[in-house]
């Protein structure tokens, strides 16, 4: 799963990394500990009549709302989408086949689960940060939808795809966001296009690396740049 992201870069870097045609309406500071239901940059591709689709930078709530939902609080459980099941489950496929987002990350966090035990009598969980081989932004794939509350106001949602986690990571956590590498950035985004996930499984396209950092990212009130610092490895 992906649970937890880093998103510290300006909105004008990304606004120039994903060739976006504006900044967005809403500026969010740098976030170095992005938990569910927080307010998040997504890449959308927008489309005005016969205008050739032109990309924006939107800010989204992380956890998908159905257009159908009655309650966006079913967003608190709709975080991630499984790459297996994307494009047949009820909650997703809608969004797999037409509402396709990246969603900009300098890496994200996961948590090993170590031999150690803790004072409560439970395994210790560790955290890693795992960022791009090449210190490159992340493009996570990802899906969102527009939803209506009953008085009339809308709210844009997203998550972000996973799959089965590549050899080097999957000691760490069975699961990892899907990547998707910047020359298919247009072929992702395209909401014309009837996709498949499987071009986008392949572990080369994106190489990751991982280190330990502090637990103090545990806590989602933590936020700043020593949450990536690597520490020495257990």
């Amino acid at each position: 799963m992906c649970g937890r992201y880093v998103a510290a870069q300006d909105p004008a870097a990304l606004v120039a990394e994903f060739e976006v045609v504006a900044p967005p309406e809403q500026y969010l500071p740098p976030n170095y500990n992005v938990a569910p239901s927080t307010s998040v940059y997504v890449v959308v591709d927008k489309r005005q009549g016969d205008e050739p689709p032109a990309r924006s930078l939107e800010v989204a709530k992380w956890g998908l709302v159905p257009s159908w939902a009655k309650d966006p609080g079913i967003g608190a459980k709709m975080t991630n989408a499984r790459s297996e099941t994307v494009a047949s489950k009820p909650s997703f496929k809608k969004a797999f086949a037409s509402q396709r987002c990246l969603v900009p990350a300098d890496g994200y966090y996961e948590w090993y689960t170590s031999t150690e035990v803790t004072s409560s009598g439970r395994p210790a969980k560790l955290p890693f940060f795992i960022h791009a081989a090449d210190g490159a932004t992340l493009a996570m794939a990802g899906l969102y939808e527009w939803w209506r509350s009953p008085e009339g106001s809308w709210l844009l949602t997203c998550c972000v795809l996973t799959k089965q986690a590549t050899q080097g990571l999957i000691q760490i956590h069975d699961r990892m966001p899907v990547m998707v590498p910047q020359a298919r950035w247009n072929w992702w985004l395209d909401s014309a296009l009837q996709i498949e996930i499987a071009p986008l499984l392949d572990p080369r396209l994106v190489p990751l690396e991982a280190y330990p950092v502090s637990t103090a990212v545990n806590n989602a009130r933590n936020s700043g740049p020593e949450l990536m610092a690597p520490i020495q490895a257990r």
